[in-house]
């Protein structure tokens, strides 16, 4: 099963937006409206085109994963980072490792477009194999109730997050 994983074009939009449809459609925790939070953090200014990824097999779209950008906010102290929302594969391509390689790559252009750490609201028995670890003990808290074991950060960069700590403020589309 050859997968290439690129860049998400225009062209790309009413496939993802199917894609992350299915994809979410029996998640339990889930609102069932990812596709419409990817829709609108694509016309927000928190949005890096090169962050929004897509996986393929033979020309059809298997899978995507969007980075943006977030704030990590101390007093008057501003941190860069990027929020990881959402990673989406078709449920019949789920458990191939389609995912894994979408963040495994998201991660390496991230660290070369020179951020240095990512946070999500993520499942805690996934996310640790990509090195994700519990946010609370860089100091840093999510502005949602979410149960700390759900609430992850990863340094992209060694000591990525050195002196960095907070509440993240996720780009407002996050809350239509």
């Amino acid at each position: 099963m050859g997968i290439l994983i690129r860049q998400e074009k225009s062209t790309d939009f009413k496939a993802v937006s199917d894609l992350i449809e299915k994809a979410f459609e029996t998640v339990k925790f889930s609102d069932h409206k990812e596709q419409f939070l990817v829709e609108h953090l694509r016309e927000s200014s928190s949005f890096i085109p090169e962050l929004s990824l897509v996986a393929e097999i033979d020309d059809n779209i298997v899978g995507h994963i969007l980075l943006t950008k977030l704030k990590i906010k101390n007093g008057q102290q501003e941190f860069d980072s990027l929020a990881l929302a959402p990673v989406s594969v078709l449920p019949e391509y789920q458990r191939k490792g389609i995912g894994g390689k979408l963040i495994e790559h998201t991660h390496k252009v991230a660290k070369e477009l020179g951020y240095k750490s990512i946070v999500l609201l993520g499942h805690e028995k996934y996310y640790p194999r990509f090195g994700y670890e519990q946010a609370h003990k860089f100091g840093i808290d999510l502005p949602f109730n979410a149960p700390k074991e759900n609430c992850m950060v990863i340094e992209l960069t060694k000591n990525g997050l050195n002196g960095v700590s907070g509440v993240c403020e996720y780009p407002k589309e996050f809350y239509k």
